[in-house]
């Protein structure tokens, strides 16, 4: 018989949401943290902890009028995406009503821009960076690997114009499928596909189609806000989505996706999904697939994906995992799915790695990367330099 979720000690509740001891006695006797007592002392049920740290969170996070504005250093104007009454928007549109079209369609229209496909030459460069990583190497090691193969040709790279940085855009997009083991192909959603799974079904395409465009950009994340740190400080385009590439490859970030992704392939080998949960809440990140802060409830962009996935091989098997893993969330922690639990389960229902869910991630957001690239150089140089203060000895 499967063992219940370990609860946590006072001690270790106050360790993970980052206080005294007495401060978690206090949030008991205000009825905002319930305990079990025995003769070991008081314990405390580890996800709805975690349930309360996320709502700590979220609580910080809405003081602020605006619902997306998160806790800022500062404020960064931007006019790529928006999150209005729990709806991802990109330039005043659903991003959910875009997801029939095909990625590229919207990119060209998200950054004003005719597609230019790599050139064979820079692909090989980029393939051949790739080849030369150990076999054990990681989706993010490949994927950071590609983009040096791909600078490193380019003796073009340093002019900051609008049409540099679109060719450069443009060559990521439809190069890094291909210089990451895929077939060329008009339809990049196929093409980045073909890397892992060469004659998948079309609802796997229109899946990951899907999920490329409702990962485009997504407020000011901390990949982002790293590319237009360089950005700003004239960093070339390779180099800018480098930078969002390190802020990225994160637990709390885009690794993330792949974290989940082996949390729902435990649950779909038949784990149950108390223990999965136990394994996956070790590392002190929180439960990965569950909760954001820009939402009240479901992340739009999950919502939009998960009809999309009963059509694939492993859709209905993969759903099922799913939907226990909600249900024991959703009574113990009161959390919602975001992105990173959709697109574990694309990756299971069609087949594809775990960590086929970070590269599918990275593609898509290099869109936005990019726009805000091209936002950051129309700016100041330097405006993001930040002035220390000093509060040492």
């Amino acid at each position: 018989m499967t063992a219940p979720l370990p609860r946590l000690t006072a001690a270790q509740t106050a360790a993970r949401l980052g206080v005294k001891p007495e401060t978690v006695y206090a949030y008991v006797s205000r009825g905002m943290l319930r305990r079990e007592r025995d003769a070991h002392g008081s314990t405390f049920d580890a996800l709805e902890v975690e349930a309360f740290a996320s709502g700590r969170r979220r609580g910080a996070a809405r003081t602020p009028a605006h619902p997306t504005v998160g806790m800022p250093l500062g404020v960064v104007q931007t006019d790529v995406a928006d999150i209005e009454d729990d709806e991802l928007l990109y330039r005043g549109r659903r991003a959910r009503d875009l997801i029939d079209r095909p990625f590229a369609e919207v990119v060209a229209w998200l950054w004003d821009a005719e597609r230019l496909d790599a050139p064979d030459t820079a692909i090989g460069s980029a393939r051949a960076v790739v080849d030369a990583l150990p076999l054990h190497a990681g989706a993010m090691d490949r994927l950071r690997a590609a983009l040096t193969g791909f600078a490193a040709d380019d003796p073009l790279r340093h002019d900051t114009s609008a049409a540099t940085l679109h060719r450069v855009g443009w060559t990521l997009l439809t190069g890094l499928p291909v210089a990451l083991g895929g077939d060329p192909h008009p339809d990049l959603a196929r093409s980045l596909v073909t890397a892992w799974a060469p004659g998948a079904p079309a609802p796997v395409i229109d899946a990951v189609n899907a999920a490329l465009v409702l990962l485009i950009d997504h407020d000011l994340a901390v990949s982002t806000f790293a590319a237009r740190v360089a950005a700003s400080a004239r960093a070339d385009a390779y180099a800018a989505v480098g930078a969002a590439l390190g802020a990225a490859d994160s637990p709390l970030h885009i690794s993330a996706a792949t974290r989940t992704a082996r949390l729902l392939t435990r649950v779909r080998r038949g784990m149950d999904p108390e223990r999965a949960l136990t394994e996956a809440l070790q590392d002190g990140n929180g439960i990965p697939g569950f909760g954001h802060p820009l939402y009240r409830d479901i992340d739009d962009r999950a919502d939009a994906l998960f009809p999309l996935l009963g059509a694939l091989p492993d859709g209905e098997g993969t759903m099922d995992a799913v939907a226990r893993l909600r249900a024991v969330v959703a009574d113990r922690a009161r959390l919602q799915p975001n992105i990173d639990l959709a697109l574990a389960a694309l990756v299971s229902g069609a087949r594809l790695p775990d960590d086929a869910a970070s590269t599918i991630f990275v593609l898509g957001r290099i869109a936005g990367w990019i726009a805000h690239i091209g936002a950051e150089y129309a700016e100041p140089a330097m405006r993001l330099r930040p002035r220390g203060e000093y509060v040492g000895p």
